[in-house]
């Protein structure tokens, strides 16, 4: 199937959109993006100051060409977009973005000490102006309009001395070159769209919401316990170490804030009685806002979120949007004043229950709080599988409706958690025809009636649609793997097949490891386990070799390391790669301790030697299987190595992944999977668990577009 994009005709919309446009087919197998050049009025009047310019200057002809359906989606520079959009129109942030940095232009040959004393400087924005005067003092400012082209002939011309630009558009356009000096951003702050690019369509195609769900990380909605940090949970916190931007309320621990990163952008939403510092559509927006730009959101509530927490008009604001999220359930002020104070509401011989309800109202008025309203509220029954039949009974002799909605949740919480759903005079019959054998006591479950029960959180509003995704990652990659996954709005199975245990010798070849002119690791486990027997050995790494690693996940753990790589391949990852990637400096003689799997190949030690390059090639790690005795339920699966594809094999057959998505890091493991008679659904251009996860997105949801044709 084809869309179509609209964009500008400018030569930086054309490019820009060019790149994008290459990009995203990447992602979505059978489709096509087909570009649609277009005028706008910012195009066609080079005359008017753009600080006095419409919101929708750049934007108006393809807003309208959208609604009359002549194109399916729009490509703008993100800064460029008005906020809010046009009416029937949705938006989102593509998740590439260029450096959002200001900067310096001369013309050609100058620099900024060839200036004149009264220079002649070309701004297009208030804050370039307010930036100039204070900058350059006795500098002559006026307004600078066209595009980067027609700007930069003006300069060379003569006509301006200086002129500030966005870099984005310089980089995209190849005239890095004409950077005379980067302006801080604490010095010069950019718009928050400055850099990034953004794609508008109508709000009621659902291919387009559907493709927005590649493009978007899931919200995540906290629950920061009550009172202390010491009531937050794991989850939680490594949430919020995660975190882009956090919309926070008041009634929490503000030190849980201490977790953010230093980069995060803090929003106060607290709510006081009387004291509201925003309204609840204001919180509502900003959640939409900041997910549509593809930052990574969490909304810190007190307690727990789904209890008097208004997380059903938050959540509801982003099903309406198809946004992904999911919630982190929190400890609530009903647990702390009571399990915490030793009032146990279950004590064995003095309660079996409670009932919990607010004493307010919409508006703040006190509710009826009577035993009529108490016997309205839901009911819920812990250890109620076994004698889900009893219950039944006794409420439907009471007078409870058979159609009441009811719910048997198994396993709550936990990774194989499964709902069951059926009115109150159904739900026993449903529950017995789903039990395989009735002899076998059924798993853990609380049995919900009442109202409650109907209501479901939308599960497919993400790429991953709500897939269960097996991940057969060593231990070391699964909370890489897990996160990658919830952000695009799965559910990850954590399913390690092997684990990565250091090879007998390790600490010898520690010991001689500064030796050698270069170490070469291939995977990002490699990094971590010689650094791990570095630190046990108490070696100082100071004394290492030269590192050159075969790609960008290699590389990036090394960075979180402090360390960054002498030689990493942009392409062609592998040997080949390597080898292309600097010839100079693999110097003939050169002495090479090439750290590996037991399972990988040789392919690059014998590569490197026939390069002239002396080559020891050693096992630092083994990969052991890890014993499984049963399958969990899953919708698609993620296999990060060959060794995984064996180990699944050694236990299961190919039957097992029949009818489903499956997906493979790299194009070695995808063999593998081959030799047992199983296609690789999806294999990315780069083994990393992003790249695959993104690639898994891609297929499910370029699956869906067509669907919804």
């Amino acid at each position: 199937m084809k869309l179509k994009v609209g964009t500008r005709q400018s030569r930086l919309a054309l490019i820009q959109t060019q790149a994008a446009v290459e990009r995203l087919q990447g992602l979505l197998p059978g489709i096509t993006l087909e570009i649609a050049p277009m005028s706008s009025p910012g195009d066609r009047d080079r005359v008017m100051d753009l600080r006095e310019s419409s919101e929708n200057f750049f934007t108006r002809d393809l807003d309208e060409a959208l609604l009359s359906g002549e194109i399916d989606l729009a490509l703008h520079s993100a800064k460029d977009v008005p906020d809010p959009v046009r009416d029937g129109l949705d938006w989102s942030w593509l998740p590439w973005r260029e450096d959002p940095r200001d900067v310096l232009v001369l013309a050609e040959g100058k620099q900024i000490a060839d200036l004149p004393p009264t220079p002649r400087i070309g701004v297009s924005s208030d804050r370039r102006e307010r930036y100039c005067r204070d900058r350059f003092p006795t500098g002559r400012l006026a307004t600078i309009r066209g595009n980067i082209e027609e700007r930069l002939k003006q300069l060379d011309e003569g006509d301006y001395d200086l002129v500030i630009m966005a870099a984005a558009a310089l980089l995209r356009m190849d005239h890095a070159d004409r950077i005379g000096e980067w302006i801080p951003l604490d010095d010069l702050p950019s718009p928050d769209g400055q850099g990034a690019l953004a794609m508008t369509f109508r709000a009621d195609d659902t291919r387009l919401l559907r493709l927005r769900s590649l493009l978007v990380k899931a919200v995540t909605f906290v629950g920061a316990g009550i009172g202390s940090t010491d009531l937050c949970t794991v989850g939680a916190v490594e949430a919020l170490a995660r975190a882009d931007v956090c919309l926070h309320d008041a009634l929490l621990d503000q030190s849980l804030l201490g977790h953010l990163p230093p980069s995060a952008l803090r929003i106060d939403v607290g709510k006081r009685a009387g004291a509201h510092r925003r309204e609840q559509d204001d919180i509502n927006t900003l959640l939409a806002r900041h997910a549509r730009r593809g930052q990574r959101v969490v909304r810190l509530k007190g307690g727990d979120p789904g209890i008097f927490g208004r997380l059903a008009e938050e959540v509801v604001t982003l099903e309406g949007l198809r946004l992904p999220f999911r919630v982190i359930p929190g400890i609530s002020s009903l647990n702390a004043a009571t399990t915490g104070t030793g009032m146990l509401l279950t004590r064995r011989g003095v309660s079996r229950g409670f009932c919990a309800m607010s004493a307010r109202e919409k508006g703040g008025k006190t509710a009826d709080v009577s035993r009529d309203a108490r016997a309205q509220l839901p009911c819920v029954f812990f250890m109620g599988a076994g004698v889900v039949s009893d219950l039944v009974a006794q409420q439907l002799a009471e007078g409870v409706p058979g159609h009441t909605p009811a719910a048997m949740v198994f396993n709550a919480g936990a990774e194989d958690e499964h709902v069951l759903r059926a009115p109150l005079d159904r739900i026993a019959a449903e529950l017995a025809s789903t039990r395989d054998n009735a002899t076998t006591p059924p798993p853990p479950a609380l049995f919900i009636v009442g109202a409650p029960a109907r209501h479901a959180f939308a599960p497919d509003t993400g790429a991953l649609l709500g897939h269960r995704i097996l991940l057969t990652c060593s231990e070391a990659l699964l909370t890489r793997a897990a996160d990658a996954v919830r952000d695009l709005g799965g559910r990850p199975i954590p399913f390690p097949l092997v684990k990565l245990t250091p090879a007998e010798n390790a600490r010898d070849i520690v010991a001689r490891i500064k030796d050698y002119d270069w170490i070469a690791l291939t995977s990002p486990s490699a990094v971590r386990l010689l650094f791990r027997e570095l630190k046990r050995s108490a070696s100082d790494i100071r004394t290492i070799p030269r590192i050159m690693v075969s790609g960008s996940a290699t590389a990036d753990e090394l960075v979180k390391l402090g360390l960054i790589a002498d030689l990493c391949p942009v392409a062609g990852f592998g040997a080949q790669g390597l080898l292309d990637a600097a010839p100079k400096q693999l110097t003939t003689g050169a002495r090479v301790l090439r750290l590996r799997s037991d399972v990988a190949g040789p392919g690059l030690s014998t590569a490197l030697r026939a390069r002239g390059l002396h080559v020891d090639d050693v096992e630092l790690y083994r990969n052991t299987p890890i014993p499984r005795d049963r399958l969990p339920e899953f919708d698609s699966a993620f296999f990060a190595s060959s060794s995984a594809v064996r180990a699944f094999m050694r236990c299961w057959s190919a039957e097992e992944l029949a009818g489903k998505v499956t997906a493979a890091i790299g194009l070695p493991t995808a063999r593998e999977l081959k030799k047992h008679r199983v296609r690789a659904t999806v294999v990315p251009h780069e083994a990393t668990v992003a790249a695959g996860m993104l690639a898994l997105g891609g297929h499910l949801v370029a699956a869906a577009i067509e669907e919804e044709s």
